[in-house]
């Protein structure tokens, strides 16, 4: 499909759906990986403990604190990220290099994005992940940091003036981690996507619209599992190096060091359980609506035509 604008609005709605939902488990795994120096041995608090403070300081509501700034980095980027996406493996298509020999007959129902050679996508996925989280990073900072209680900021103003005047260094800090993070995890996560959503497609006929739901939900929750699990040590450092300051996390070495000596092998798993359950969710919910708004938009359009 080549409007990009229904990419756009797929990837949009995509974005604010999972994000609306699954905010506590952003603002919970940011609070545990933030991490706690005078912690040498244990964590820096459990996934009950800091709900329960969280809850008892601000009410429930409390677990829904920086959505704001979610909305702002994930329904622009996630649409970007998809449409994006989308492009470059529409280019790569042509190519012999990544272009599969023929369109997957089981495809043809299920789904409407180009069909790419496994190296394909995992280098689409790559590139396009962290050609949007470089120009996304600012967001990805002040969504990290108002959600820790390290920057007490009164309002979401505050927190993107007080980013602001700390210059370049602020705004594209942890990007090194993010990248490293980002590029294997969505390269990774597109093969194993496309490869379920292939094997599982080939056993299911049907073309109904809850079916094909179903099927990208389980296949986004499958491949969201096994590609969060493989970088989420680099999602700690990323958050350590955007939330703290001290001199000990300046840079991704002495970052990683620091995390090291504080928790041992274990802190690079800090908040794993969270992160994996929202990956797990929002890869379900995100590529359901995506997939499912374009497979919408493209049976309208070919009802129009007949």
């Amino acid at each position: 499909m080549s409007n990009v604008s229904q990419h756009l609005l797929s990837g949009a709605l995509s974005g604010l759906t999972s994000s609306l939902f699954l905010q506590p488990f952003d603002l919970i795994k940011t609070r545990l990986q933030q991490g706690d120096p005078s912690l040498k041995t244990t964590q820096a608090g459990t996934i009950r403990s800091i709900t329960r403070a969280i809850v008892s300081s601000s009410g429930v509501f409390g677990l829904w604190r920086g959505t704001s700034a979610t909305l702002i980095r994930n329904v622009p980027g996630i649409s970007f990220y998809m449409t994006g996406l989308n492009q470059v493996r529409g280019f790569m298509s042509v190519s012999p290099l990544f272009a599969t020999v023929r369109k997957r007959d089981s495809e043809k129902h299920s789904s409407v994005l180009p069909v790419l050679t496994n190296s394909g996508n995992l280098l689409a996925g790559a590139t396009t992940r962290v050609a949007v989280g470089f120009v996304l990073n600012p967001f990805s900072v002040l969504k990290a940091r108002y959600e820790s209680n390290l920057h007490n900021y009164a309002s979401l103003m505050s927190s993107v003036r007080s980013i602001i005047r700390a210059g370049p260094s602020d705004l594209f800090r942890g990007f090194l981690a993010s990248s490293l993070r980002d590029a294997p995890n969505a390269g990774l996560f597109l093969v194993l996507y496309e490869g379920i959503k292939h094997e599982a497609g080939s056993l299911i006929p049907s073309s109904s619209p809850l079916v094909l739901a179903a099927l990208h939900s389980g296949s986004g929750a499958a491949a969201g599992t096994i590609a969060t699990l493989a970088t989420h040590p680099f999602d700690v450092i990323k958050t350590r190096l955007q939330v703290r300051t001290e001199e000990k996390y300046h840079g991704l070495t002495r970052t990683v060091l620091t995390v090291w000596n504080e928790r041992g092998i274990y802190g690079f798993f800090d908040g794993a359980s969270l992160r994996l359950s929202r990956k797990i969710l929002s890869s379900a919910i995100g590529w359901a609506v995506y997939e499912s708004l374009l497979l919408f938009a493209r049976t309208n359009s070919l009802k129009e035509v007949a």
